[in-house]
């Protein structure tokens, strides 16, 4: 029998992103030098990251800062909707809300996501193979981070919505051998200023 060990999964996404989808601003460039510092005591094995030029160009500042790790983009890591619910499955005080957010998924978005999504649990979670425990960075979105976060909870696979992440937030989750997946950090900012802190989320939400 293969002796499996513990895996961290490190999960960030992207910086702040210039409106035009071409990379990252200057505050985003910043979030991503700082994740990369925040990172850099901890043994990271490999970092991950998405096609989009805001997660490669994330990816590429945060491992600036590790040294020896290269980034790798990954089609799993990308930008697609993870599950696409039927109206029935959302709560009542809810279904309205959602349901008007889902209607902007483009057919693509949806597609992906039926694919990767599945792809996406088996190549990031649970413990990994060779009895040492191995420490992995996936620069992300926003819905992939909700997802995973939501299978790590086993909750409804409908609740990856209404989970808000920041840009650089850090997001770690623990799965050991034998026992569920644990949520240790979800969000995480501590290593960004204030005026970095919470772009991404609607102004209302800043804390």
């Amino acid at each position: 029998m293969t002796d499996l060990a513990i895996r961290y999964l490190y999960l960030a996404r992207h910086g702040e992103a210039a409106p035009d989808g071409s990379g990252l601003t200057a505050a985003g460039r910043r979030q991503a030098v700082l994740l990369g510092r925040r990172l850099a005591g901890r043994p990271i094995a490999a970092v991950h990251h998405g096609p989009l030029p805001r997660a490669a160009q994330t990816a590429r500042l945060v491992a600036e800062q590790l040294g020896a790790v290269a980034p790798v983009m990954c089609e799993e890591a990308g930008d697609w909707i993870p599950y696409l619910p039927e109206r029935a499955e959302l709560p009542d005080d809810s279904a309205e809300f959602l349901w008007e957010f889902l209607s902007h998924a483009t057919a693509d978005e949806c597609e992906a996501g039926a694919a990767l999504a599945p792809r996406a649990v088996e190549r990031f979670t649970g413990p990994v193979a060779g009895g040492e425990e191995r420490h992995e960075l996936v620069v992300t979105h926003a819905f992939l981070v909700a997802w995973l976060v939501r299978h790590a909870l086993d909750a409804p696979a409908w609740r990856w919505l209404g989970l808000q992440i920041a840009n650089a937030g850090l997001t770690v989750l623990r799965y050991a051998p034998g026992r569920p997946p644990s949520v240790l950090l979800l969000n995480d900012q501590g290593h960004l200023p204030e005026d970095l802190r919470w772009t991404g989320f609607p102004a209302g939400l800043h804390c």
